[in-house]
């Protein structure tokens, strides 16, 4: 199918009334952006009941369903939570005062630097009791290169840099806004954002949130299908551009589709040579450290497994896909029912997300010893093969409810260095990856924990807590891991929300506690979270994500207590 003439005009203005806005853009001070960002937090705010009620249409979730919440918290929340934190970045830069000014510093192995981002304020503190994260620097980068270069494109806002296409994600409704916002305050950018067609029905939420750039002519939003997105990329009046999406989608974008773009990629000829950043998913491990556990936390930690996997319906590109267990763990038969039961009874919903079905049989059919566990795909994986080289449950991004189990010899130090090993030279991608260790053997590991996080080549680990987490911390960076080559792009090139500005970020490495309140407390944990809401087994999630949100628009202490008696209800 081609692009209709009708199509090409509308695209071509757009992009014409955005050069001519980059020009009342590079004007705009720093203080007009800061009022620009909280003009878009209190429509988010106005938007945020049809933001969700459209996510879930979409999404094909009953209107009362605990399921809801997932829309609430990766939506609207999610992006109440960042703009924020970049106003207080602009508010610093305009005042003159180190962006960092009060931030942590600590170090990690490898000669790099960390800057602690969560907790941030007191209500991180109440809301998210028992989480912290750290931004690990690129080794070498010193902390003061570190306060020197925070800020990117913003430490001279009147050099714009002309116009980026932003190919929005069809999964997670949060991504496509957060991606414009980084491309309009990190690089200095304005942005026509292309949505992605599964997302089209969200296009006038988007359009009054963001009604204060698109009325000054700095974001444009258009719909279309792949032809008008292959228009924009490669028009001579783009910059630069941004893909939240798959790897097959980058590299047509880059190469060029079928027989053609192979070859260009054979030959190292790319078709696209202006900058192009990338979030593209993965294969993503979670490796469970054997340790000494109780029934419940058997329970609860094969209920936040399965969380990894289903959240969403398992349309993430940071959902966990290989779960890495010890063979010899005398607790592992008892942990692997559990993860079954949980991936078995966990409440059901659509696969919504096209071409399920398909990638759902193709992992079916490449392993005989699978377990189907429910009419929408869900699916255990047994018995992979670790000597296979061509194992495809480690090189496919099933993008789906597909969950494998991989069993590795040992226990201890050894299991956790053959885990990671595996992680870092068996899967493709490297987004993210979670660890799950109990109190008592991580106290046991001592530093050889942080050295083994410092090995483990992701953009976001988790230890105790989804690396999902990660995506929803404003202050923490979220991509791949730096070094993937044009050529074989993998999860991706770049970072973005990292409302800090920094450069040169390596990592985000986000710490939770092992146990729910009030388990928590009884085993001297400091952490009154009970249930996370985004957990698939939260009874009261939708409730708990709406109240979260109306705190995010408007922090106050009285609202409080409501969020807490959802959450414990959970």
């Amino acid at each position: 199918m081609s692009i209709t003439s009708t199509d090409t005009a509308r695209l071509d203005q757009m992009l014409a009334e955005l050069s001519a806005g980059e020009r009342g853009w590079a004007r705009e001070s720093l203080a007009a952006r800061r009022a620009l960002l909280m003009d878009v937090h209190a429509n988010v705010a106005a938007r945020a009941e049809e933001w969700v009620r459209v996510a879930g249409t979409i999404k094909q979730l009953p209107a009362a369903s605990p399921l809801l919440g997932e829309e609430w918290t990766s939506g609207p929340w999610a992006v109440l939570g960042y703009l924020p934190a970049l106003a207080e970045t602009l508010s610093r830069l305009d005042q003159g005062r180190d962006l960092l000014d009060g931030y942590r510093f600590g170090s990690a192995p490898g000669d790099r630097v960390t800057i602690e981002v969560l907790p941030h304020h007191f209500y991180d503190r109440l809301l998210l009791s028992g989480f912290t994260a750290e931004v690990w620097m690129e080794p070498g980068v010193t902390e003061g290169e570190t306060r020197d270069r925070a800020g990117l494109g913003l430490r001279a806002p009147e050099q714009t840099a002309g116009v980026a296409v932003v190919m929005g994600a069809g999964n997670i409704t949060s991504i496509a806004p957060l991606d414009v916002l980084y491309q309009l305050f990190a690089y200095n950018r304005v942005v026509l954002l292309k949505l992605n067609p599964i997302t089209d029905a969200l296009l006038p939420v988007f359009e009054a949130v963001f009604a204060p750039f698109i009325e000054r002519g700095y974001l444009r939003i258009a719909t279309g299908d792949a032809t008008v997105g292959d228009h924009l990329v490669t028009h001579p009046g783009v910059a630069a551009v941004h893909i939240t999406g798959s790897e097959a989608t980058h590299d047509a974008i880059v190469w060029g589709a079928g027989a053609a773009g192979v070859a260009a990629k054979a030959a190292n000829t790319p078709r696209l040579t202006k900058p192009i950043t990338s979030e593209l998913g993965g294969v993503s491990p979670t490796i469970v450290v054997p340790g000494r556990w109780s029934k419940a936390d058997i329970r609860f930690q094969a209920e936040h497994i399965a969380t990894q996997r289903l959240h969403n319906s398992g349309f993430n590109c940071i959902a966990a896909q290989i779960v890495i267990v010890g063979k010899d763990w005398p607790q592992k038969q008892e942990f692997l029912s559990a993860l079954r039961a949980a991936l078995a009874t966990a409440p059901e919903r659509p696969a919504w997300y096209p071409g399920c079905d398909l990638r759902v049989a193709g992992a079916r059919q490449a392993h005989p010893h699978h377990e189907a566990l429910g009419g929408t795909g869900r699916t255990l994986l047994w018995g992979l093969d670790l000597a296979d080289e061509a194992e495809s449950a480690f090189g496919t991004e099933y993008f789906g409810p597909v969950l494998g189990v991989a069993e590795l010899p040992g226990t201890g130090l050894e299991f956790l260095d053959a885990a990671v090993d595996l992680a870092n030279e068996r899967l493709h991608g490297t987004l993210g990856a979670n660890l799950v260790i109990d109190p008592r053997t991580r106290r046991q590991f001592g530093a050889h924990l942080r050295q083994s996080i410092a090995r483990l080549r992701y953009g976001t680990v988790g230890v105790n807590a989804w690396t999902g987490v990660g995506y929803l911390t404003a202050r923490a960076t979220w991509g791949a891991f730096p070094g993937h080559l044009l050529e074989d792009i993998g999860s991706g090139h770049g970072v973005v929300h990292n409302s800090l500005l920094l450069h040169r970020p390596e990592r985000t490495v986000v710490y939770g506690p092992f146990r729910p309140l009030p388990r928590s407390v009884m085993t001297g944990q400091f952490s009154i979270t009970p249930k996370p809401p985004w957990f698939v087994t939260n009874r009261t999630a939708a409730t708990t994500g709406r109240r979260l949100t109306a705190f995010a628009a408007r922090p106050r202490l009285t609202a409080l207590l409501g969020i807490f008696a959802s959450a414990l209800r959970g």
